[in-house]
């Protein structure tokens, strides 16, 4: 064969990063993890001080924790993450803390409630960038072997952020207002990004298609969604993710308006028993779904309806505690509960479909919880709130948040339906992708 007509062969692979530096760049990307989630909640714990300075109803208050955050942020999460398949993922996190780093101090600035509204919007699209071109490199910086255990502490950020941001923000409030609580988080995530642009190389891609990278969104999703049990487990997803991000969203305000506690009082203890409960119920989750998985797989889908289903009258307790005390307990165990589905969640997004429309897999589960999380449920309680204030005054709240219990326990049977054909889809999906 001439040479001319030779195939080419794939240019040489950069040698792999060592051990040190591997881990070096996933506390970087975890560090950034938590930042975006410290930014993501600061509004939750400030948001009496907030609605009382700009005269704010409940229901604009729910706008400002959802939708005007999950928009921007679910649209731009399928265009961020074609642009780190197809570039860099590196300059696309980068740029992406940069954004919502700035977005998040120019909280702190707002006057009215449409300032704050276009303000989280721009920070739903920064934050966008973040998880997606984490998970990507972390995943071409480990081997297989380690890239569970790897993604295992990224998401820990959750948690860390949860706890920080609620704890941290709610001190910052209470010593000097909650604008410096804004700017002082916005101002963090700058050092980071420079960090990040400096110290972080870009990793060698594994399994890159530049065919799947240019696909069209339709036909990615489509391809997802020809999956049965992805169909029914998004569909448990969205009830669980309805109750996880309204208590999120509401329950430092509810041990504020309820029980009469001060923004750094109801920070620092709801953020460190929900940042406490939650890492432990994922951690447990992914355990017993590791044992009990091996075993059957649809294991994944028992745990999850099981979880939902017991986790349900411990926020309906919580809502109807008597004291702080007695609230903050039963809060522990419902949040426990409700995070032990977690693992066994992010092991079907990614096992349950090709390996070419993984990425689209995650960014679907993403829109999925955002949309029912932070836009729904966070308006839905806020409306109820405003609604039942007239009758009830402050001690609404207690009968709005009856509302997500019971839509969290609504997932059990959605879960048990993808249990059905769980075990086929996994096969499917495994010998389709060679594995």
């Amino acid at each position: 064969m001439p040479a001319s007509e030779q195939p080419l062969a794939p240019p040489p692979r950069p040698p792999a990063a060592s051990r040190g530096y591997s881990i070096f760049v996933l506390a970087l990307l975890s560090l950034a993890y938590v930042l975006n989630f410290v930014d993501r909640q600061l509004l939750a714990v400030v948001a009496l001080d907030l609605k009382s300075e700009l005269g704010l109803t409940d229901t604009q208050l729910g706008i400002l924790l959802g939708p005007a955050f999950v928009v921007c942020f679910t649209l731009a999460s399928f265009v961020l993450a074609r642009l780190a398949d197809a570039g860099s993922r590196k300059w696309v996190l980068t740029w992406g803390i940069g954004a919502w780093s700035l977005f998040t101090a120019g909280c702190g600035l707002a006057t009215n409630f449409l300032q704050l509204a276009v303000l989280r919007f721009a920070v739903g699209v920064g934050e966008a960038a973040g998880a997606p071109p984490s998970q990507s490199m972390i995943s071409d910086y480990f081997r297989p072997a380690q890239r569970a255990r790897a993604l295992s502490v990224f998401r820990l950020g959750v948690y860390f952020g949860t706890a920080l941001g609620f704890a941290g923000g709610g001190l910052i409030a209470d010593w000097l207002d909650w604008r410096a609580a804004f700017l002082i988080a916005g101002g963090s995530g700058i050092p980071l990004a420079l960090a990040i642009a400096w110290t972080v190389r870009e990793p060698a891609r594994h399994d890159l298609s530049p065919a799947i990278a240019e696909a069209p969104l339709r036909e990615r999703l489509r391809a997802v969604f020809a999956t049965p049990s992805y169909a029914w487990l998004m569909a448990g997803c969205a009830c669980q993710s309805f109750v996880g991000y309204a208590a999120l969203s509401w329950s430092a305000l509810f041990l504020q308006r309820v029980f009469g506690m001060s923004t750094s009082e109801a920070g620092v203890s709801f953020g460190l028993v929900a940042g406490a409960t939650g890492g432990l119920g994922s951690l447990a989750g992914g355990l017993l779904a590791d044992r009990l998985a091996a075993r059957d797989a649809r294991w994944y889908a028992w745990i999850s309806a099981a979880v939902s289903i017991a986790a349900a009258p411990f926020y309906a307790a919580f809502a109807q505690a008597p004291d702080p005390r007695l609230a903050l307990a039963v809060f522990g165990v419902f949040y426990f509960l409700n995070n032990v589905y977690v693992p066994s969640l992010w092991t079907l997004v990614q096992g349950l479909v090709h390996p070419r429309v993984r990425a689209t897999s995650s960014a679907t589960q993403y829109a999925i919880t955002n949309i029912f999380g932070y836009g729904v449920s966070s308006i839905a309680v806020g409306m109820l709130n405003d609604r039942l204030s007239a009758h009830y005054g402050d001690e609404a709240i207690r009968w709005s948040l009856l509302l997500p219990a019971a839509v969290g326990a609504l997932s059990a049977p959605f879960f048990l339906r993808c249990a059905v054909t769980l075990r086929a889809d996994l096969a499917a999906a495994a010998a389709a992708g060679g594995e």
